[in-house]
């Protein structure tokens, strides 16, 4: 498994601290690799090497937040109170 980090402010304005949201990889019997986000169902993508495969599902989950945001659709509760930030 690997972790998707993400910045995000706790109450006041302290130091930003990353939020993990984990990543599901996993070989397929035919050699392929799929990638999930269990916080993001249904979000899953395949590739022919795990790196690919990882970084694939990378930009998918962003994607996915984006899109939801831009449509007022609900986003799961570890989102509800992130802000990105410029490093």
């Amino acid at each position: 498994m690997a972790g998707l980090g993400i910045a995000y402010r706790s109450e006041g304005w302290g130091m930003a601290k990353p939020a993990q949201f984990t990543i599901e990889l996993e070989q397929e019997d035919d050699g392929r690799w799929i990638g999930e986000v269990p916080i993001l169902p249904g979000v899953m993508a395949y590739g022919q090497t795990r790196a690919e495969t990882f970084t694939a599902m990378q930009a998918l989950a962003l994607r996915v937040m984006a899109d939801r945001l831009e449509h007022g659709e609900a986003l799961p509760d570890e989102f509800l109170n992130a802000s990105f930030i410029a490093a």
